[in-house]
């Protein structure tokens, strides 16, 4: 049962990110990935999906007003481009094994069972527990003061190459491999622009996702992360 022992995740927490959790439930729940049969809570499957979803828009939030303030000189698109490498799920798979979060992780260990992108989801479900547990302020100043600060070079990333729509598209064509981009969805929510989520297949098998507010950023978030799980 979650919350009935104690383990290293909360020493992990008070050591790397210097606090206390209230609700370790929830942390440990943001680790739980959904292939491990954990069972339900009022009629829902214990996973760590819905705090991913919720992570994911406290931390593009967080992002996009730090950046904001950071550079109050630059255009809408460099701040887009830059919030968009941030975010991507091959930057947080990184920064997740950076901070190594990524070892708490539950899951099933079969490869079929798992997509490259759980360490990246998990620190989103991750920043979602932070979220519920001690509210916004307080989750703002752990991502841009023990994150941020402390884990990310964003000079580095500035200079990082964008073609990695090229770099996939060479890969595949010296490897003989069929490459595709689908739209798999499109997302609406209340007071937000419009977003599509693209998913890069290789051989008919999905290898990594983008979401971005046009196809083509996605496209090239999703190219990105591939270029990580192919070692391109």
């Amino acid at each position: 049962m979650l919350g009935r022992n104690k383990s290293p995740l909360k020493k992990y927490i008070k050591n790397v990110l210097r606090y206390s959790p209230k609700d370790m439930v929830v942390y440990e729940q943001a680790l739980l990935h959904r292939s491990i049969p954990a069972g339900t809570h009022n009629g829902l499957k214990i996973n760590n999906e819905r705090l991913e979803y919720l992570g994911d828009a406290i931390l593009s939030a967080i992002i996009a007003d730090f950046l904001y303030k950071k550079y109050p000189l630059a255009d809408e698109g460099f701040l887009t481009s830059l919030r968009s490498k941030l975010v991507s799920r091959a930057h947080l798979n990184k920064l997740s094994r950076k901070m190594g979060l990524d070892v708490f992780v539950k899951k099933n260990e079969h490869p079929a069972n798992i997509s490259h992108s759980f360490s990246g989801d998990a620190f989103e479900a991750f920043i979602g527990a932070i979220f519920l547990d001690k509210g916004y302020v307080f989750t703002r100043k752990i991502v841009v003061n023990l994150i941020l600060e402390v884990y990310v070079d964003l000079n580095a990333i500035e200079k990082e190459d964008p073609n990695y729509k090229g770099r996939v598209l060479n890969w595949s064509q010296k490897h003989k491999r069929k490459l595709e981009y689908r739209v798999t969805k499109e997302v609406k929510e209340p007071r937000s622009p419009k977003q599509y989520i693209v998913n890069l297949y290789i051989d008919n098998e999905l290898v990594s996702e983008g979401r971005s507010l046009n196809i083509k950023s996605a496209q090239q978030l999703a190219a990105m992360e591939a270029c990580e799980s192919l070692n391109i």
